[in-house]
């Protein structure tokens, strides 16, 4: 296999060195030594933290809110507008959650569920006194945290599992 060194990334993982060892050279080209790379479409940082992913997939969807502000101007139905967002916007908060749900502080955790309460505003929103948990169950739906967690323990690492117990405890802090 030939590796193309202009194209290739080194991450240190974990704190900044004060002297890093040397430049990795890769046929003769310095490999370009970055602390963020975007893998797949999930951001990885060397500190191994969500910050940066959270934030690069918030305003992201955000960005798609505006389309859902457009078709609720244009008079679609709470049902088509739900359906924009479950297929077009949701994803994208949801995109390799089995990979980084768990090591997400509450504050990031509370991130990705302000852009579905946002959606979930512009769709109902004649609907002033109704708060954020009846809203979901109108439209029958989970917030984002209880999705991925129960994604992850049904698919990915089930309770049943011999690896299991190797899981951390959910983070909370910030």
């Amino acid at each position: 296999m030939i590796v193309n060194g202009c194209k290739t990334k080194e991450m240190m993982i974990g704190p900044i060195l004060k002297n890093p060892p040397p430049d990795l050279l890769l046929n003769d080209t310095v490999v370009n030594r970055v602390l963020t790379f975007k893998l797949l479409g999930v951001h990885v940082s060397n500190d191994l933290k969500w910050t940066e992913h959270v934030n690069a997939v918030t305003k992201k969807a955000s960005s798609r809110l505006h389309f859902l502000k457009q078709l609720k101007r244009a008079g679609c139905a709470e049902s088509d507008l739900l359906y924009f967002y479950i297929s077009v916007v949701r994803p994208i908060l949801e995109y390799g959650c089995p990979v980084w749900h768990t090591g997400l502080t509450g504050t990031q955790s509370d991130a990705l569920e302000l852009v579905q309460k946002r959606a979930i505003h512009i769709i109902y929103s004649e609907d002033n006194g109704s708060d954020y948990k009846i809203r979901l169950i109108t439209a029958g739906i989970y917030t984002l945290k209880d999705r991925s967690e129960r994604f992850f323990k049904r698919h990915v690492l089930p309770s049943s599992s011999l690896l299991y117990y190797l899981l951390p405890d959910r983070r909370d802090n910030d």
